[in-house]
Protein backbone atom coordinates (compact mmCIF):
# COMPACT_ATOMS: atom_id res chain seq x y z
CA UNK A 1 0.00 0.00 0.00
CA UNK A 2 1.74 3.54 -0.72
CA UNK A 3 2.09 5.23 1.96
CA UNK A 4 -0.44 8.41 1.03
CA UNK A 5 -3.45 5.77 0.70
CA UNK A 6 -1.96 4.34 4.19
CA UNK A 7 -2.16 7.60 5.52
CA UNK A 8 -5.85 8.53 4.02
CA UNK A 9 -6.91 4.83 5.13
CA UNK A 10 -5.68 5.88 9.04
CA UNK A 11 -7.80 9.50 8.65
CA UNK A 12 -10.72 8.21 7.23
CA UNK A 13 -10.33 5.76 10.54
CA UNK A 14 -10.63 8.96 12.95
CA UNK A 15 -13.50 10.11 11.09
CA UNK A 16 -15.07 6.63 11.44
CA UNK A 17 -14.49 7.05 15.19
CA UNK A 18 -16.00 10.03 15.41
CA UNK A 19 -19.02 8.92 13.50
CA UNK A 20 -19.56 6.06 15.88
CA UNK A 21 -19.40 8.66 18.85
CA UNK A 22 -22.20 10.71 16.95
CA UNK A 23 -24.15 7.51 16.47
CA UNK A 24 -24.00 6.39 20.08
CA UNK A 25 -25.47 9.80 21.31
CA UNK A 26 -28.12 9.60 18.55
CA UNK A 27 -29.19 5.93 19.98
CA UNK A 28 -28.64 7.27 23.63
CA UNK A 29 -31.24 10.07 22.45
CA UNK A 30 -33.60 7.64 22.20
CA UNK A 31 -33.61 7.84 25.95
CA UNK A 32 -35.09 11.09 26.15
CA UNK A 33 -38.13 12.28 27.78
CA UNK A 34 -38.45 15.00 24.89
CA UNK A 35 -37.27 14.98 20.81
CA UNK A 36 -36.26 11.68 20.93
CA UNK A 37 -37.23 11.29 17.19
CA UNK A 38 -35.13 14.87 16.15
CA UNK A 39 -32.42 14.14 18.79
CA UNK A 40 -31.29 10.33 17.67
CA UNK A 41 -31.90 11.75 13.84
CA UNK A 42 -29.33 14.36 14.14
CA UNK A 43 -26.91 12.79 16.11
CA UNK A 44 -27.44 9.52 13.63
CA UNK A 45 -27.07 11.92 10.10
CA UNK A 46 -24.11 13.50 11.76
CA UNK A 47 -22.42 9.98 12.46
CA UNK A 48 -23.48 8.63 8.63
CA UNK A 49 -21.62 12.27 7.53
CA UNK A 50 -18.52 11.54 9.47
CA UNK A 51 -18.33 7.88 8.14
CA UNK A 52 -19.53 8.23 4.93
CA UNK A 53 -18.58 11.29 3.69
CA UNK A 54 -16.49 10.71 0.76
CA UNK A 55 -18.91 8.14 -0.54
CA UNK A 56 -21.95 10.44 -0.51
CA UNK A 57 -22.73 13.01 -3.23
CA UNK A 58 -21.54 16.68 -2.06
CA UNK A 59 -25.34 17.44 -3.01
CA UNK A 60 -26.85 14.51 -0.40
CA UNK A 61 -24.21 16.18 2.17
CA UNK A 62 -25.60 19.46 1.92
CA UNK A 63 -29.23 17.94 2.24
CA UNK A 64 -28.44 16.19 4.98
CA UNK A 65 -27.55 19.16 6.61
CA UNK A 66 -29.94 21.14 6.01
CA UNK A 67 -32.29 18.16 7.53
CA UNK A 68 -29.66 19.18 10.67
CA UNK A 69 -30.45 22.98 10.52
CA UNK A 70 -34.32 21.95 10.28
CA UNK A 71 -34.34 19.85 13.11
CA UNK A 72 -31.92 22.57 15.26
CA UNK A 73 -34.39 25.72 14.27
CA UNK A 74 -37.46 23.49 15.09
CA UNK A 75 -35.64 22.85 18.54
CA UNK A 76 -35.83 18.80 18.44
CA UNK A 77 -32.86 18.83 19.49
CA UNK A 78 -32.21 18.24 23.15
CA UNK A 79 -30.37 17.19 26.18
CA UNK A 80 -31.50 13.90 28.02
CA UNK A 81 -31.79 13.25 31.58
CA UNK A 82 -28.70 12.05 33.15
CA UNK A 83 -27.80 10.60 36.59
CA UNK A 84 -26.78 13.42 38.56
CA UNK A 85 -23.54 13.05 40.39
CA UNK A 86 -23.49 14.13 44.29
CA UNK A 87 -21.54 16.97 45.78
CA UNK A 88 -19.51 14.32 48.31
CA UNK A 89 -18.38 12.19 44.77
CA UNK A 90 -17.11 15.10 42.96
CA UNK A 91 -15.01 16.43 46.10
CA UNK A 92 -13.70 12.57 46.85
CA UNK A 93 -12.85 12.69 42.65
CA UNK A 94 -11.27 15.62 43.05
CA UNK A 95 -9.29 15.40 46.32
CA UNK A 96 -8.25 11.60 44.64
CA UNK A 97 -6.89 13.05 40.93
CA UNK A 98 -6.50 16.39 42.03
CA UNK A 99 -4.06 18.04 39.11
CA UNK A 100 -3.74 14.89 37.10
CA UNK A 101 -7.62 15.44 35.94
CA UNK A 102 -5.91 18.33 33.36
CA UNK A 103 -3.10 15.92 31.79
CA UNK A 104 -5.14 14.17 29.52
CA UNK A 105 -6.34 17.43 28.10
CA UNK A 106 -2.63 18.93 27.61
CA UNK A 107 -1.57 15.68 26.12
CA UNK A 108 -4.01 16.91 23.38
CA UNK A 109 -1.54 19.39 22.01
CA UNK A 110 1.39 17.89 22.59
CA UNK A 111 1.07 14.62 21.12
CA UNK A 112 -1.50 16.20 17.93
CA UNK A 113 2.30 18.97 17.58
CA UNK A 114 4.67 15.64 18.54
CA UNK A 115 2.71 13.22 15.53
CA UNK A 116 2.40 16.34 12.94
CA UNK A 117 6.36 16.84 12.96
CA UNK A 118 6.61 13.09 11.45
CA UNK A 119 7.47 12.89 7.57
CA UNK A 120 6.65 9.17 5.75
CA UNK A 121 9.41 9.68 3.28
CA UNK A 122 8.43 13.23 1.80
CA UNK A 123 4.96 12.91 2.62
CA UNK A 124 3.21 15.08 5.75
CA UNK A 125 0.91 13.67 8.32
CA UNK A 126 -2.43 14.94 7.46
CA UNK A 127 -3.87 17.44 10.41
CA UNK A 128 -7.09 15.44 11.01
CA UNK A 129 -4.69 12.66 11.61
CA UNK A 130 -2.60 14.41 14.04
CA UNK A 131 -5.57 15.64 16.11
CA UNK A 132 -7.01 12.55 15.91
CA UNK A 133 -4.26 10.57 17.51
CA UNK A 134 -3.44 13.29 19.71
CA UNK A 135 -6.53 12.51 20.56
CA UNK A 136 -6.49 9.07 21.18
CA UNK A 137 -3.13 9.21 23.36
CA UNK A 138 -5.88 11.92 25.90
CA UNK A 139 -8.50 9.28 25.87
CA UNK A 140 -5.54 6.09 27.04
CA UNK A 141 -4.23 8.34 29.70
CA UNK A 142 -7.48 9.48 30.79
CA UNK A 143 -8.46 5.63 30.87
CA UNK A 144 -5.08 4.94 32.86
CA UNK A 145 -5.83 8.19 35.12
CA UNK A 146 -9.43 8.23 36.09
CA UNK A 147 -10.02 3.96 35.59
CA UNK A 148 -13.49 4.54 34.41
CA UNK A 149 -15.89 1.23 33.12
CA UNK A 150 -17.03 1.67 29.51
CA UNK A 151 -20.79 2.02 30.75
CA UNK A 152 -19.57 5.33 32.37
CA UNK A 153 -17.44 6.63 29.23
CA UNK A 154 -20.62 6.14 27.16
CA UNK A 155 -22.79 7.55 29.06
CA UNK A 156 -20.44 11.00 29.82
CA UNK A 157 -19.43 11.33 25.94
CA UNK A 158 -23.26 11.39 25.32
CA UNK A 159 -23.63 13.74 27.89
CA UNK A 160 -21.34 16.05 26.64
CA UNK A 161 -22.05 15.63 23.22
CA UNK A 162 -25.59 16.82 23.86
CA UNK A 163 -24.71 19.28 26.14
CA UNK A 164 -22.76 20.89 23.09
CA UNK A 165 -25.78 20.50 20.89
CA UNK A 166 -25.24 21.86 17.42
CA UNK A 167 -22.46 23.85 17.61
CA UNK A 168 -20.23 20.41 17.94
CA UNK A 169 -20.56 20.95 13.75
CA UNK A 170 -19.97 25.04 13.61
CA UNK A 171 -15.98 24.52 13.52
CA UNK A 172 -16.52 22.24 10.49
CA UNK A 173 -19.01 24.70 8.85
CA UNK A 174 -17.05 27.37 9.50
CA UNK A 175 -14.22 26.54 8.04
CA UNK A 176 -15.97 25.71 4.93
CA UNK A 177 -17.53 29.08 4.78
CA UNK A 178 -13.97 30.35 4.87
CA UNK A 179 -12.27 28.60 1.75
CA UNK A 180 -15.96 29.98 -0.03
CA UNK A 181 -15.47 33.62 0.99
CA UNK A 182 -11.45 33.03 -0.55
CA UNK A 183 -12.85 31.24 -3.51
CA UNK A 184 -15.40 33.70 -4.18
CA UNK A 185 -13.14 36.51 -4.10
CA UNK A 186 -14.61 38.12 -1.06
CA UNK A 187 -11.40 39.79 -0.33
CA UNK A 188 -11.35 41.75 -3.39
CA UNK A 189 -14.70 43.33 -3.32
CA UNK A 190 -13.63 44.49 0.30
CA UNK A 191 -10.95 46.29 -1.45
CA UNK A 192 -12.72 47.77 -3.59
CA UNK A 193 -15.57 48.91 -1.32
CA UNK A 194 -12.60 50.27 1.04
CA UNK A 195 -10.61 51.97 -1.69
CA UNK A 196 -13.87 54.23 -2.59
CA UNK A 197 -13.68 55.20 1.00
CA UNK A 198 -10.34 55.63 2.50
CA UNK A 199 -7.45 57.60 0.45
CA UNK A 200 -4.86 55.50 -0.68
CA UNK A 201 -1.65 56.22 1.49
CA UNK A 202 -4.00 57.18 5.21
CA UNK A 203 -1.43 54.24 7.17
CA UNK A 204 -3.90 55.25 10.23
CA UNK A 205 -7.35 54.82 8.91
CA UNK A 206 -5.46 51.03 6.67
CA UNK A 207 -4.65 49.94 10.19
CA UNK A 208 -7.72 50.80 12.32
CA UNK A 209 -9.93 49.46 9.09
CA UNK A 210 -7.72 46.13 8.81
CA UNK A 211 -8.06 45.22 12.53
CA UNK A 212 -11.32 46.22 12.95
CA UNK A 213 -11.92 44.66 10.39
CA UNK A 214 -10.30 41.59 11.58
CA UNK A 215 -12.71 41.67 14.66
CA UNK A 216 -15.87 41.91 12.64
CA UNK A 217 -15.25 39.33 10.28
CA UNK A 218 -13.69 36.37 12.94
CA UNK A 219 -17.18 37.55 15.02
CA UNK A 220 -18.51 36.20 11.83
CA UNK A 221 -16.92 33.19 10.82
CA UNK A 222 -15.97 32.42 14.27
CA UNK A 223 -12.37 32.06 12.81
CA UNK A 224 -9.22 34.12 12.95
CA UNK A 225 -7.95 31.54 10.47
CA UNK A 226 -10.66 31.89 8.25
CA UNK A 227 -10.70 35.71 8.22
CA UNK A 228 -7.38 35.77 7.94
CA UNK A 229 -6.65 35.61 4.22
CA UNK A 230 -9.98 37.45 3.19
CA UNK A 231 -9.04 40.78 4.98
CA UNK A 232 -5.35 40.93 4.77
CA UNK A 233 -5.87 40.53 0.99
CA UNK A 234 -8.87 42.74 1.05
CA UNK A 235 -7.04 45.05 3.80
CA UNK A 236 -3.52 44.57 4.84
CA UNK A 237 -1.75 44.30 1.53
CA UNK A 238 -2.53 46.88 -0.48
CA UNK A 239 -3.98 49.70 2.27
CA UNK A 240 -0.72 48.60 4.41
CA UNK A 241 2.41 46.38 3.47
CA UNK A 242 2.44 48.25 0.22
CA UNK A 243 2.95 51.21 1.58
CA UNK A 244 5.71 50.07 3.79
CA UNK A 245 3.91 47.86 6.58
CA UNK A 246 6.27 45.02 7.61
CA UNK A 247 4.29 41.75 6.53
CA UNK A 248 5.43 39.99 9.49
CA UNK A 249 4.67 42.60 11.98
CA UNK A 250 1.36 43.25 10.16
CA UNK A 251 0.38 40.18 9.38
CA UNK A 252 0.87 38.33 13.04
CA UNK A 253 -0.92 41.50 14.90
CA UNK A 254 -3.54 40.68 12.42
CA UNK A 255 -4.27 37.55 13.38
CA UNK A 256 -3.88 37.76 17.28
CA UNK A 257 -6.37 41.14 16.22
CA UNK A 258 -8.75 38.81 14.75
CA UNK A 259 -8.67 36.48 18.13
CA UNK A 260 -10.42 40.09 19.95
CA UNK A 261 -12.97 38.86 17.71
CA UNK A 262 -12.80 35.49 19.15
CA UNK A 263 -13.66 36.79 22.89
CA UNK A 264 -16.99 38.13 21.59
CA UNK A 265 -18.90 35.82 19.20
CA UNK A 266 -21.51 32.90 19.62
CA UNK A 267 -19.55 31.61 16.57
CA UNK A 268 -16.50 30.64 18.48
CA UNK A 269 -18.82 28.18 20.02
CA UNK A 270 -15.91 26.08 21.26
CA UNK A 271 -14.65 29.01 23.20
CA UNK A 272 -17.70 30.53 24.38
CA UNK A 273 -21.11 28.56 23.91
CA UNK A 274 -19.31 24.90 25.44
CA UNK A 275 -18.28 26.31 28.00
CA UNK A 276 -21.55 27.60 29.09
CA UNK A 277 -23.08 24.57 28.44
CA UNK A 278 -20.94 22.10 30.30
CA UNK A 279 -20.80 24.53 33.10
CA UNK A 280 -23.87 24.49 33.14
CA UNK A 281 -24.56 28.20 32.95
CA UNK A 282 -28.02 29.82 33.04
CA UNK A 283 -26.88 32.56 30.56
CA UNK A 284 -25.28 31.07 27.65
CA UNK A 285 -23.80 34.15 26.21
CA UNK A 286 -22.33 35.13 29.88
CA UNK A 287 -18.96 34.01 28.94
CA UNK A 288 -18.56 36.50 26.19
CA UNK A 289 -20.49 39.12 28.19
CA UNK A 290 -17.13 39.05 30.37
CA UNK A 291 -14.63 38.69 28.17
CA UNK A 292 -16.13 41.63 25.94
CA UNK A 293 -14.37 44.49 27.94
CA UNK A 294 -10.73 43.21 27.99
CA UNK A 295 -11.21 42.07 24.24
CA UNK A 296 -11.64 45.66 23.07
CA UNK A 297 -9.00 46.64 25.31
CA UNK A 298 -6.96 44.32 23.80
CA UNK A 299 -8.04 45.69 20.28
CA UNK A 300 -6.95 49.04 21.40
CA UNK A 301 -3.74 47.54 21.93
CA UNK A 302 -3.28 45.86 18.92
CA UNK A 303 -4.08 49.27 16.62
CA UNK A 304 -1.34 51.14 19.16
CA UNK A 305 0.88 48.56 18.25
CA UNK A 306 0.51 48.27 14.55
CA UNK A 307 1.18 51.86 14.28
CA UNK A 308 4.49 51.73 16.33
CA UNK A 309 6.00 48.58 14.67
CA UNK A 310 4.39 49.65 11.36
CA UNK A 311 7.69 49.96 9.53
CA UNK A 312 10.01 48.03 11.87
CA UNK A 313 12.57 45.68 10.04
Amino acid sequence: MEIKALLKLLTQIIYILCGLVSISTGIRGLKNEKAKIGTFLFWAILGIIFIFGEAIPYKVTGGLLVVLAIITVTKQLHIGKFENISSQFKIAQSEKLKNKIFIPAVLIGIAAFLILQFKIGKTAIPPALGIGGGSLVALLAAAIIIKPKFSETNEDTSKLLMQIGATAILPQLLAALGAVFTKAGVGKVIAASISSVVPTGNIFIGIVIYAIGMVIFTMIMGNAFAAFSVITAGIGIPFIMKHGGNPAVIGALGMTAGYCGTLMTPMAANFNIVPASILEIKDKYGIIKIQAPMALLLLGTHIILMLFLFGIK
